[in-house]
């Protein structure tokens, strides 16, 4: 089988960190924390037919198979949003190869189940942006970053910053887009928690529009020690509007588990 061409940015060196990102942008919305995270080695991926990844036809379980191919082993993974989900698929297929977890603004199940009282995307929203995606690209990415600051204080600062590094690669590819929607919308990975026996950290926006704070009461339960971090003034990227905190966090956590 041919390998999916994956983009990785390797910096540092260290204990292995992966940083996976979310729907819409590439591992560019991770600059600001370059210089905090210099003590680790950090892989800053490109998820497939995201920023210079090529796209990889297939379902989640298929996206993990590629990137686990191409990363080292007794990693830290770390996600935001879509990548969160990605990389907690990661721990629960392949427990022995994954040193730890850190999920940022991200949900085991985004879309809303109103039968269950599960909090969530609500289903109209994922359709609108899925119908938009073949009207106008940009667009439709401009206006998710919308929606990842709002709520706080300096949202139209943050999502101008958060556009110029996003747009300093190329466009995710219409497919990829997809896929990442319909991982979104159909992926519910609550029942396998309970198999999980890794360290996990926890980061949550109490702010956030599309993870919200409710889903960190309603978690289930998982074997491994838990850390868990509420951001009171963040929306949907901590890491970006909050970076002082985050960083504080982010970084005393990965000195505990790195040792």
């Amino acid at each position: 089988m041919k390998q999916a061409q994956i983009h990785i940015d390797t910096q540092g060196e260290g204990q292995d960190l992966v940083m996976l990102h979310g729907w819409g942008v590439n591992s560019a919305v991770f600059t600001p924390l370059h210089s905090a995270l210099h003590e680790y080695r950090v892989h800053y991926v490109d998820l497939p037919g995201f920023g210079l990844s090529q796209p990889l036809a297939g379902d989640i379980n298929l996206w993990v198979d590629a990137l686990v191919a191409r990363l080292p082993e007794q990693a830290i993974w770390a996600g935001w949003s879509l990548g969160g989900l990605v990389a907690t698929r990661a721990a629960l297929n392949y427990p022995h190869k994954i040193k730890a977890l850190a999920t940022i603004a991200s949900s085991p199940c985004f879309m809303a189940r109103e039968a269950e009282s599960w909090p969530g995307i609500p289903p109209a929203v994922l359709a609108q942006f899925a119908t938009q995606l073949g009207q106008d690209l940009p667009k439709t990415i401009e206006r998710f970053l919308a929606i990842q600051a709002m709520g706080t204080a300096t949202a139209k600062e943050e999502i101008k910053r958060l556009k110029t590094l996003v747009l300093a690669k190329p466009l995710p590819s219409e497919q990829a887009l997809a896929q990442g929607l319909g991982m979104l919308t159909e992926v519910d990975l609550r029942p396998e928690l309970a198999k999980l026996e890794l360290p996990w950290l926890r980061l949550w926006g109490r702010l956030d529009g599309l993870v919200p704070r409710r889903v960190a009461g309603l978690m289930p339960q998982h074997a491994g020690p838990l850390e868990e971090v509420v951001f009171a003034k963040a929306s949907h990227a901590p890491f970006f509007s909050h970076q002082e905190e985050f960083v504080l966090a982010f970084t005393g956590w990965l000195k505990q588990i790195a040792l």
